[in-house]
């Protein structure tokens, strides 16, 4: 074989091996984001279960945001993890993001929970989910509901026309903490 010949067999086998990785990460990213569009219904159908007015408000509200988190704690220091997808629910944009978490206090243990966000409007929504948002320092939610009625029952506010529910194994959360907690885009998956 003559040196061009070789160089254009060279090329050919390069680009069809840099095809099927596309491929292999297009058919990975598709499952991943399956996989996290499976487990937020899920998350919601137990939210609606637990609390049936839940459903009427993230149906009404500008939108809203599902992560499935695990956590570990030992002794003075814990992390934790998730994944979710933010919904908007004039145009259905789904937007997969992330969430990590850092606390710190004595403890030990295993934490697998649920956060389902409601956005009263397109600013907060957006601003969640173009921004990131991060919640930080001994904070642990204040429930407050007067103002929404019955709507929201269950939720707590934890920002002006946000609205939070905490949902753990056996239900829904009866206090919400959110200590150094940030939700951000999954890059690889949108």
């Amino acid at each position: 074989m003559q040196k061009p010949q070789v160089i254009l067999v060279a090329l050919v086998c390069a680009f069809a091996f840099l095809a099927h990785a596309d491929d292999d990460n297009a058919k990975k990213k598709a499952e991943e984001q399956s996989e996290i569009r499976t487990n937020t219904q899920k998350i919601l159908q137990r939210l609606y279960k637990a609390q049936p007015a839940a459903q009427g408000a993230v149906a009404n509200g500008a939108g809203y945001a599902v992560f499935s988190n695990a956590g570990v704690k030992i002794l003075f220091a814990g992390s934790g993890k998730g994944e979710g997808v933010a919904v908007d629910n004039k145009t259905k944009k789904e937007t997969f993001m992330k969430m990590v978490e850092l606390q710190a206090g004595l403890g030990f243990g295993v934490k697998k929970f649920s956060v389902i966000f409601v956005f009263d409007n397109d600013k907060v929504r957006d601003s969640f989910i173009n921004s990131g948002w991060e919640f930080g320092g001994q904070a642990t939610a204040a429930a407050k509901t007067a103002d929404k009625g019955g709507s929201m029952a269950g939720a707590t506010s934890v920002s002006d026309g946000v609205w939070m529910y905490q949902m753990t194994d056996k239900g829904l959360a009866a206090e919400i903490t959110i200590k150094g907690t940030k939700y951000y885009k999954d890059g690889d998956l949108n």
